[in-house]
């Protein structure tokens, strides 16, 4: 089985970067901004795994993701990659030993010149790797190896557990500045109960994978709707709708600002996540519900604009 899946044409004497990448977050940046300086302009390549290494070691723990496999892609391009690798991650390639990783994927497949990769990186067979290992085998194997020291901000390490942590909690306006932009949930737009529309919120409800998707915890949310490069700015909501009667499952819906004609169903969608306005509340009634969503749009629409 071939495990090393190329998104663009293979790059000979290129330097890798490599890591989970899950978020692409201010110090994955780092890694590929020192990537590029290595590289003397022959190229970079990110290494990158799929499914998620927790996958095939403790799989009743495997994080929530911040990205989808595509986005991930999409910006390690975005931040100066000039072609992405993605090594599927099973038991077989897990059981790799540190020498056989360097020799049979940095040196035969991938053909590198340098690596690239943040101070806490391992490799190989029950992480007996370290970066000393993989400076000293760069020695040995005519190979430049680099290791980035971790972001900090605010008094702590800049990581995916930290930001998956801060989107949990609802804490969308932390997770965009360790992230360098908004937080994103991507799914498609299903029929719901429509209770929107009809009284005069249309919104698009998101079927999205609760594995693919880091959800922020219920509330009420600013942000912006994406479909097909289109971009609106919207009031998002998250939860099950507790001013109505009858059980209902959690919900993400996204209404954008002051468009009342949009026929978005079966499409693909994205919602970013910018600023938390409230926690989810029942109502009294629908006169109440519907003065607070005129409060929540009007703040939304001034945070956004």
């Amino acid at each position: 089985m071939n495990r090393l899946q190329w998104r663009d044409e293979q790059i000979a004497g290129a330097t890798v970067a490599i890591g989970i990448f899950d978020g692409v977050h201010l110090g994955h940046q780092a890694i590929l901004t020192r990537a590029k300086e290595v590289s003397n302009g022959r190229g970079v390549l990110a290494l990158t795994f799929d499914p998620h290494p927790a996958q095939v070691f403790a799989p009743n723990k495997v994080p929530t993701m911040l990205l989808s496999l595509e986005r991930r892609v999409e910006l390690l391009k975005s931040y100066g990659v000039d072609a992405v690798v993605i090594c599927e991650f099973d038991r077989e390639f897990a059981a790799k030993s540190p020498e056989d990783f360097i020799a049979e994927v940095l040196l035969k497949r991938l053909q590198i010149s340098g690596v690239v990769v943040g101070e806490n990186f391992t490799y190989g067979h029950r992480a007996a790797g370290r970066v000393d290992d993989l400076i000293a085998a760069g020695l040995k194997n005519n190979f430049v190896a680099e290791e980035v020291p971790l972001e900090e901000m605010d008094g702590a390490v800049v990581s995916s557990t930290r930001i998956r942590t801060a989107v949990v909690q609802g804490d969308v306006e932390t997770a965009e500045k360790l992230l360098s932009r908004p937080h994103r949930v991507e799914g498609v737009v299903v029929h719901g109960e429509k209770r929107g529309r009809e009284i005069g919120y249309p919104t698009a409800n998101l079927g999205y994978s609760v594995t693919a998707n880091t959800i922020p915890r219920d509330g009420v949310y600013a942000g912006w709707l994406e479909v097909d490069a289109q971009r609106w700015p919207a009031a998002i909501s998250i939860g099950t709708n507790p001013t109505f009667a009858g059980e209902r499952s959690r919900q993400v819906e996204a209404y954008a600002l002051d468009q009342s004609d949009l026929n978005l169903y079966d499409r693909n969608a994205k919602i970013d996540f910018g600023w938390r306005l409230r926690d989810t509340l029942k109502f009294d009634g629908l006169d109440s519900l519907l003065d607070q969503m005129k409060n929540d749009c009007d703040q939304a629409r001034k945070l956004t604009q």
